[in-house]
């Protein structure tokens, strides 16, 4: 059996480092993605505890027109309601007029493009 040399060894390495390169671009654009949905699922907390049923119908609309249809996504977007939901809720700040709620929802809305640009299944 022939011995590896150096340069068999490194040419291996180099190999292996690029393949998983692709998997640490996708962990990161999932990242952003995740942050994106949870951003989302804050404002949708938020408008059902002040009962602004046209910002709640907005976010969701979004959501499902660009997050994954996957667990990881859809408990992300759960999580971050209901913590949004409690927040407003048990807090004395006042909720945000509809104004508000609508310019949070367009600016998500070009963040959500960028990172999670809708499709017709809503994955990328």
């Amino acid at each position: 059996m022939m011995k590896p040399s150096l340069h068999t060894i490194a040419a291996l390495c180099l190999t292996s480092w690029a393949a998983l390169s692709p998997v640490h671009a996708a962990d990161a654009d999932t990242d952003k993605g995740l942050a994106r949905v949870t951003e989302l699922a804050q404002v949708n907390g938020q408008a059902l505890a002040c009962q602004d049923m046209d910002a709640v119908a907005k976010a969701k609309k979004l959501m499902l027109a660009h997050a994954p249809k996957t667990p990881r996504f859809g408990s992300a977007f759960e999580e971050a309601t209901n913590a949004s939901y409690l927040a407003q809720v048990r807090g004395t700040a006042p909720c945000p007029d509809a104004a508000a709620f609508a310019s949070k929802l367009a600016a998500l809305a070009k963040a959500l493009q960028t990172d999670l640009p809708a499709t017709a299944t809503g994955v990328k």
